[in-house]
């Protein structure tokens, strides 16, 4: 079988700025909810049958302790946050299996259920729907899938791809919107190739 894993709070933001606005009889926002819904129950019809959706109940997490300038909720449109106990109620009554949490994120979920899943004899591949790189990052075993829209694992020779050197990479190539420190010594222009040499010399290929 096959385990599909998806990124709640990604297609929650996703849906909230593709979708027009569309309220309920309250006049609460729900155009996101409704387009997350819809695109969960088509992966159903599609042929899909053992799906999760790991979501953010709040935005901070355990990070924000250790990083003081780590993502907080601040900023995000009030519409787009009242829908995220929606979503988790809506696809809890749909009957879809829902891991919101609270201490930890959405990404560590993924990873988690993903490694959890691959242990698993009856599990034949784990799909990750997310665009993100994140959390595969914590996906450490050699043969993955970033199936997010096509299915297919990356070549394993792509550039900080390697899923237990993700941090390392991320921090040499200065990927700051992922709020790794960043490793101060390697130009951006240098990129992958460099990235790679130093790496290798810890004998960690990418």
């Amino acid at each position: 079988m096959e385990v599909f894993l998806v990124d709640g709070t990604y297609e929650l933001f996703r849906h909230y700025y593709a979708l027009p606005s569309a309220r309920d009889q309250s006049g609460c926002e729900v155009a996101a909810v409704r387009g997350v819904l819809a695109s969960v129950l088509g992966m159903i019809k599609g042929g899909a049958t053992h799906i999760a959706v790991e979501t953010d109940h709040v935005i901070e997490s355990f990070r924000n302790g250790l990083w003081p300038s780590y993502k907080t909720g601040e900023g995000i449109d009030p519409d787009l946050l009242a829908q995220f106990q929606l979503l988790e109620d809506v696809l809890s009554t749909a009957g879809i299996v829902v891991w919101p949490m609270v201490e930890f994120e959405a990404d560590d979920a993924l990873a988690a259920a993903a490694m959890a899943a691959a242990r698993d004899p009856r599990v034949e591949r784990v799909i990750i729907c997310t665009p993100a790189s994140p959390p595969l990052s914590s996906c450490t075993a050699d043969s993955w899938s970033e199936a997010a829209r096509c299915g297919r694992p990356r070549s394993p020779s792509h550039p900080a791809r390697s899923p237990s050197t993700f941090s390392d990479a991320a921090s040499f190539r200065c990927l700051s919107t992922f709020n790794i420190q960043v490793t101060q010594g390697i130009r951006r222009k240098e990129g992958p190739s460099m990235t790679a040499k130093v790496l290798a010399l810890k004998g960690r290929s990418m």
